[in-house]
């Protein structure tokens, strides 16, 4: 049927192209997806399991955008957020597939196109992964972690970028749109920006995440009741939580650089443990001068818990994916942990002699 290997190769590719899994399509091709969107269509967006403020910020942001513009628009988390992110402009609107799961399989079925906000893989979703990856829907991923699966239809994809919610803002801007942006989408692209930089402390050493930040504030965001929001906001039980955990369980073990904290899950129970109460005790770990690797396990149902931070050029994106299955960002990432606490623990500090040279020097 074909007289050469270069019509083969081109038949191929024109296979790829019409089933939309062409790699040509995939990479940041915002043309093909804004043509998607001239008629109205029913969306869906979602994001990852236990969703932090840059997943929480970058799909109401979306959604505001998205419905603004026309379309029937809903956004589904796989599990709940923490209560410092339930203050957000649109999160009345948030739908939670483990206490809504009917509901929310109605909608990823009806969904025309679904918009995967802040993750690179459906397995992220945990229980939704498998109706969303049964749905005939296109499916179009807007993320900056690195190495995303071939789940989607389309990609918008920039690892440099500070936040997803950073990303949708190119995104909206992209499609000649930067001026529908209003006060309380810009309020949930500033609330994803400090989240998933720690209010720029990391991963923003680019010109362009502060002219965005400048254009936020244009556009009447209050930065400082936003911090107070995200950041003032502790229970009583959550910050003897974070005291027990670095005067009782910090390990450090200075010939590696490295620390890390284990928490059972009896311990969180006596601080009366809430979904988003271990949220930056990683970091305390990789304050101390001289660590250049922090982790933080703990035990929530039939899993460990894993957070890995680093400092400098050593990838704990690397560390996660070898020895957790896990994955992230070069200076954080995260996985779930199939062994118990003690083994998952035990992995790590057994693999640390195997990087001793590089975390001696990570700059």
């Amino acid at each position: 049927m074909f007289n050469s290997y270069v019509n083969l190769a081109i038949y191929l590719v024109f296979l790829q192209l019409l089933s939309g899994k062409s790699s040509i399509l995939k990479k940041n091709d915002f043309h093909s997806i804004h043509s998607l969107l001239q008629q109205p269509q029913k969306i869906l967006i979602t994001t990852h399991t236990n969703p932090d403020g840059d997943a929480i910020g970058s799909s109401l942001a979306l959604f505001g955008y998205l419905r603004k513009n026309g379309h029937s628009v809903t956004v589904m988390i796989p599990d709940p957020d923490p209560k410092f992110l339930q203050w957000m402009p649109f999160h009345e609107n948030l739908l939670v597939y483990c206490l809504e799961k009917e509901i929310c399989r109605a909608h990823i079925q009806e969904a025309t196109l679904i918009f995967c906000v802040d993750f690179n893989s459906l397995s992220r979703l945990n229980q939704a992964e498998a109706d969303c990856r049964c749905s005939t829907a296109r499916k179009i991923l807007i993320d900056h972690h690195t190495q995303p699966s071939n789940d989607f239809d389309f990609l918008i994809s920039d690892t440099q970028t500070s936040s997803t919610s950073e990303l949708v803002y190119d995104f909206i801007a992209n499609s000649g749109d930067k001026e529908k942006i209003d006060t309380e989408m810009a309020t949930c692209i500033y609330a994803g920006i400090i989240t998933d930089t720690g209010s720029f402390s990391y991963s923003c050493n680019y010109e362009k995440t502060y002219l965005i930040t400048a254009d936020l504030y244009r556009r009447g965001i209050d930065g400082e009741h936003i911090h107070r929001l995200v950041y003032d906001t502790y229970s009583e039980s959550r910050l003897r939580l974070l005291g027990y955990a670095i005067s009782e369980k910090l390990v450090v073990l200075p010939e590696y650089h490295a620390a890390y904290i284990a928490l059972t899950r009896q311990e969180l129970d006596r601080f009366n443990h809430q979904i988003g109460d271990t949220e930056d005790i990683v970091n305390y770990a990789l304050s101390i001068a001289d660590i250049n690797i922090a982790a933080l396990f703990y035990e929530r149902e039939d899993i460990v818990k894993v957070s890995l931070r680093s400092k400098g050029h050593f990838s704990v994106n690397d560390i996660a994916r070898t020895y957790f299955e896990g994955g992230g960002h070069v200076n954080a990432a995260g996985a779930n942990s199939k062994l118990s606490l003690k083994d998952t623990v035990d992995v790590f500090v057994k693999f640390l002699p195997t990087f001793q040279e590089q975390l001696n020097s990570v700059y």
